[in-house]
């Protein structure tokens, strides 16, 4: 699994011009499932987000993660994380996971976060979204299970 996470201000996505998922101060998540990615991928990269420690402190240094800074986490799915661009200029996205089995990593990602008590918000899988948020830093850290 990898993830782009971004500590934003706010962030929404809008399906079909329609709000579906909005947080105030915390992290929108771009989350991409790869062919093969199993439980302990899910788990051991939803822990590394909950965990980050990206929120400033009072001598702005990144101290906090997103639990003890009262934020929300809006979680988007993107199997474009998985573009591969190494034979031409068209992407190929043959090592993103099937649809069924990505949309089902990415609902089990949402539920566990969720779990956390943390507020969870989340884009529509497969849909065409928009998506906006506000950068805070700006902060944008890539993490990936294979790592």
């Amino acid at each position: 699994m990898r993830a782009v996470v971004q500590r934003v201000l706010e962030a929404t996505v809008e399906v079909n011009q329609e709000t579906v998922g909005q947080i105030g101060p915390g992290l929108l998540v771009y989350l991409g499932v790869e062919e093969g990615d199993s439980n302990d991928d899910l788990i051991w990269l939803a822990e590394k987000i909950v965990k980050m420690r990206i929120f400033p402190d009072s001598k702005e240094r990144m101290q906090y993660p997103v639990t003890e800074v009262a934020g929300g986490i809006l979680i988007v799915s993107q199997f474009t994380l998985y573009a591969d661009l190494k034979n031409g200029a068209r992407p190929n996205f043959s090592g993103a996971a099937k649809p069924e089995e990505a949309n089902a990593m990415y609902e089990e990602f949402i539920r566990y976060i969720s779990e956390k008590n943390i507020p969870v918000q989340s884009g529509m899988f497969g849909a065409h979204m928009v998506v906006t948020s506000v950068n805070d830093g700006p902060v944008t850290i890539i993490a990936d299970s294979n790592d």
